[in-house]
This record gives structure tokens, C-alpha cells and sequence, in this order.
């Protein structure tokens, strides 16, 4: 009984995470959350699905993206999921230097989906063509809880889960 208590103990978590489990499937599971999250509530305030992504699409073609019909809200697709890969790139290297934030992902997870958000929201977006507008409390609260949990903690358990013993990741 104390071997089973101990394995999920955080100590436990000593390995060092996969790298194909990792940004695979912790970019996959982000790309499909955030995606969803912004459908539903941007959904639930007017936009449309094309709409979000074309707007995503316009951090690279400015306003012009709004026009560009499909092939636009594919690009903004296919630019959302790239940023989930990265996230999750980033967070694997991070922990290959940082074995805490595999041990700790409750606490690690959820912060570095905040820092995400914060970079996204007045870093990159700013830099590039993407019209930048208001930012009212609804938005700011949605991205930063949105974020924690449904970016950075996905990514963080499935790198965490991707560090465990081979035969471990077999059964999940």
C-alpha cells in the first residue's frame, strides 16, 4: 500500500518528460481547448468560428485577413494550433532545466498559462498586424483563467505524465 501511495506522490515524479508525448499530445489537447473555450464564449458575445479564426489569421495579412473567406479561417487554424505546439515546446524544454514543473504541475501549469496569456495579449499580438482593441473585464478574465486551465495545466499533466516510467505511459 505505501509503494501506491508513494507513486503518486510529486517526489515520484523524478523522470524526465517525453518529448513526442509532450508537444504531441500536449499541443493537440491545448489546440482543441483553447479552440473550443474561444468559440463558446467569443461565440456567446457574436463571433463566429471564422470570424475568431480570421482574426487570428490577420496577426500575419492586418485587416485583409476579414476578407480572405476560407482559406483565412484556415491559416487562423492552422496558426492557433502551431501556437498550442510551441506552448507546449516551450514548457518541455523549460522543464528539461526546471524538473519542478513536472513534479508540481497544479502549481507550475496553471501560472505558466497566465504568463502565456500576458505575453500573447501584450507582446505578440501588439507586434504583429492583428487590429488591437479594447480589453474589458469579461475578456481579461476569461483569457487568464481560460489560459491557466485549459492551456497550462493540460500541458503541464501530460508532460508530467509523459515523465513517467515507460511501462506507466503504456496503460494511459
Amino acid at each position: 500500500m505505501s509503494n501506491e501511495l508513494q507513486s503518486n506522490d510529486d517526489e515520484s515524479y523524478t523522470g524526465r518528460p517525453r518529448a513526442f508525448y509532450s508537444i504531441l499530445y500536449g499541443g493537440l489537447a491545448v489546440g482543441v481547448l483553447d479552440f473550443l473555450d474561444a468559440i463558446i464564449f467569443f461565440g456567446l458575445r457574436g463571433s463566429t468560428p471564422r470570424g475568431i479564426f480570421q482574426y487570428v489569421a490577420s496577426g500575419l495579412l492586418g485587416r485583409a485577413a476579414f476578407s480572405g473567406g476560407t482559406k483565412t479561417f484556415v491559416l487562423g487554424l492552422l496558426l492557433h494550433f502551431l501556437n498550442a505546439f510551441i506552448f507546449a515546446t516551450i514548457y518541455y524544454f523549460a522543464s528539461l532545466w526546471l524538473p519542478t514543473l513536472i513534479r508540481r504541475p497544479f502549481l507550475w501549469g496553471p501560472l505558466y498559462g497566465v504568463v502565456v496569456h500576458l505575453v500573447m495579449t501584450f507582446v505578440v499580438t501588439p507586434m504583429f498586424a492583428a487590429p488591437v482593441g479594447k480589453y474589458p473585464v469579461p475578456v481579461m478574465l476569461n483569457g487568464v483563467i481560460g489560459h491557466a486551465l485549459l492551456v497550462g495545466l493540460p500541458i503541464a499533466l501530460i508532460a508530467r505524465w509523459s515523465a513517467r516510467p515507460t511501462g506507466s505511459n503504456a496503460n494511459c
